[in-house]
C-alpha cells in the first residue's frame, strides 16, 4: 500500500464505525512512536510529567537503545488533537520507538506535533508535572518512584512488587518484560524499588491527596509480578491486600481501589474484597487452549487455564460480575511461532473469549500489545500484530458488549471518543460517550 498513512486511510475508510482517533492510537500503542529531541522532558525538575515506566517497559528498545530518549525521558502521555482528521481530545500512552513512522516534535513556533510520513496530522498536548510530583518523601524518594499517576492523573498506579516469580524461559509469560525492566532500571542506576514498603506507598499517596485539590486522582491498581510462594511472608492475597487494608484504613473511599493479581481460589479472593478492594483484574492474558498454554507457561503450570477461567467466574460471586475485569494483552494472539495467521482466525477466537466472559456478566478489557525487544514474542515479532487486528478487535468488542447488554467498566474513566483516558489501548475510547455520567462501584 505504499505509506503508512495510505494504510492508516484504508482502515479509517472500511471500518467508518470504529472512531478514527482509536486507529491512530492503536497504531501508536503497537508500534510506538519517535521524539526528536525538542519534544522530551527535563525529567522530574521539568515542567513536563515523565515517563515513570510504572510496570513494563513499554518500549521497542533497551534505554541503551533510547538514545537521548533514556537521558531524557519523553513524557508519560501525550494528547493529540486537531490536524487534518480533526481529531478528538486522545490520550494515549507513550511507547518509545525510534524507527517509528510517527514522530513527535516541535515546529517553528515551539508547537509540539504528531508528524506520520514526514506531514503533520495533529496537534500533541504533553501532560503538566503534577505538584504532587514536585515533593518528596521523608527518606528523599520520588512520589514518581512510589506512587506515579498515569491515564492523564486519573490512576494511582501502585507496582509494590516489581519482579515476578514465574522466572525464566519455563515459566514467564513470553510477552511480559516485568523481570527485564527491573533489571534494565537498576543497570542503569535509575531509582527502582523491587518491594515497595506500605509506609512509604500511604506518605505518598498523602502527599498525592494533599496536593491534589482537583481531586483528578480517582482510582488506584496494586499489582505487581505473580508470587507463587511468599514475599515478605505473605502470600499473594495477603501481600498485595495488606496494602489496600493500610489505604482503606488512611484514605476510606478517598479513591476506587483495584488489584490486579492472579485469578486465585476464592478464599483468597474473600481477603481481597475484606482488605477493602473494589475491583478485581485476575488476567486472563489469551483466550485461546494452546497459545495460553504456550505463551503462559508458568500460569498453566501452576493454574491451568481452565481453572484460571472458573476462578474468573466465582470471584462475581464475591465482587459481583461488574466488578471482575480481566484484562486480556491483544496482539499476542497472531504472534509468532505459535499464533494464528490470519486476522479472521484472531478476531474469532478473541471474541469467543469475549462471548464467554460476557455471556456471565464479567466485561474483559485489554492492553495492546507492545513487543518488547527482550521478551521472546518481542524479539519474533518485532512488528506486533497487524492493525488491522486491533481496529477489527475494536468493533468485535463493542458489539459482543451491546450483544449482552454491557456498558463500560468502572474505574476506568469515561468513555467515548474525545473523553477517555484509559491510555493504554482505545477500548474505552470505541465505547459510545455518556454525557454528564459519573463513576460509581456498586459494591456487593
Amino acid at each position: 500500500m505504499g505509506s503508512r498513512t495510505a494504510l492508516v486511510e484504508d482502515l479509517m475508510e472500511r471500518f467508518p464505525h470504529v472512531p478514527r482517533e482509536a486507529v491512530f492510537k492503536e497504531d501508536l500503542l503497537r508500534g510506538g512512536v519517535a521524539f526528536d529531541a525538542s519534544a522530551l522532558s527535563d525529567n522530574e525538575n521539568g515542567e513536563v510529567k515523565p515517563k515513570s515506566y510504572f510496570i513494563f517497559s513499554f518500549d521497542h528498545g533497551t534505554l541503551p537503545e533510547l538514545g537521548e530518549a533514556a537521558l531524557r525521558r519523553p513524557p508519560e502521555e501525550i494528547i493529540l488533537t486537531g490536524g487534518p482528521y480533526d481529531l478528538r481530545r486522545t490520550v494515549v500512552s507513550v511507547r518509545v520507538n525510534p524507527s517509528s513512522p510517527y514522530r513527535v516534535a516541535a515546529d517553528d513556533d515551539g508547537l509540539l506535533g504528531l508528524y506520520l510520513d514526514g506531514r503533520r496530522i495533529a496537534d500533541v498536548g504533553v501532560p503538566p508535572m503534577p505538584e504532587y510530583y514536585r515533593h518528596t518523601l521523608s527518606n528523599g524518594k520520588s512520589v514518581m518512584e512510589v506512587a506515579p499517576t498515569i491515564q492523564w492523573g486519573y490512576l494511582i498506579y501502585l507496582t509494590v512488587f516489581r519482579v515476578c516469580q514465574y522466572f525464566g524461559a519455563k515459566e514467564e509469560c513470553q510477552y511480559c518484560d516485568i523481570n527485564h525492566n527491573w533489571r534494565q532500571h537498576k543497570a542503569a542506576g535509575r531509582p527502582y524499588t523491587g518491594v515497595k514498603d506500605v509506609d512509604e506507598v500511604l506518605e505518598a499517596l498523602e502527599i498525592i491527596d494533599r496536593y491534589d485539590t482537583a481531586k483528578t486522582s480517582t482510582a488506584y491498581t496494586l499489582t505487581g509480578g505473580a508470587i507463587t510462594k511468599t514475599v515478605a511472608g505473605r502470600d499473594e492475597a495477603d501481600f498485595y491486600g495488606h496494602y489496600a487494608k493500610a489505604i482503606e484504613e488512611r484514605f476510606p473511599n478517598r479513591w476506587i481501589g483495584k488489584v490486579v493479581a492472579q485469578a486465585l481460589p476464592l478464599d483468597d479472593v474473600k481477603r481481597f474484597h475484606d482488605y477493602g478492594v473494589k475491583i478485581y483484574h485476575p488476567n486472563y492474558e489469551v483466550w485461546d487452549e494452546y497459545l495460553f498454554k504456550m505463551y503462559c507457561p508458568g500460569k498453566e503450570r501452576y493454574v491451568g487455564r481452565d481453572e484460571w477461567h472458573k476462578r474468573i467466574l466465582d470471584s462475581a460471586e464475591v465482587f459481583g460480575a461488574r466488578n471482575v475485569i480481566p484484562n486480556f494483552v491483544a496482539g499476542v494472539e497472531m504472534a509468532e511461532p505459535f499464533g494464528f495467521t490470519t486476522v479472521d482466525e484472531a478476531i474469532a477466537s478473541t471474541t469467543e473469549g469475549l462471548r464467554f466472559f460476557m455471556s456471565h456478566g464479567i466485561t474483559p478489557r485489554f492492553t495492546t500489545w507492545c513487543p518488547e525487544p527482550t521478551t521472546p514474542l518481542g524479539k519474533a515479532n518485532p512488528q506486533g500484530a497487524p492493525l488491522e487486528y486491533h481496529i477489527r478487535l475494536l468493533e468485535a468488542y463493542r458489539a459482543t458488549m451491546d450483544d449482552f447488554g454491557l456498558s463500560s467498566p468502572p474505574g476506568y474513566g469515561p468513555p467515548g471518543p474525545g473523553h477517555a483516558v484509559f491510555s493504554v489501548s482505545s477500548f474505552m475510547d470505541s465505547l459510545p460517550a455518556v454525557e454528564g455520567a459519573t463513576e460509581e462501584v456498586t459494591v456487593e
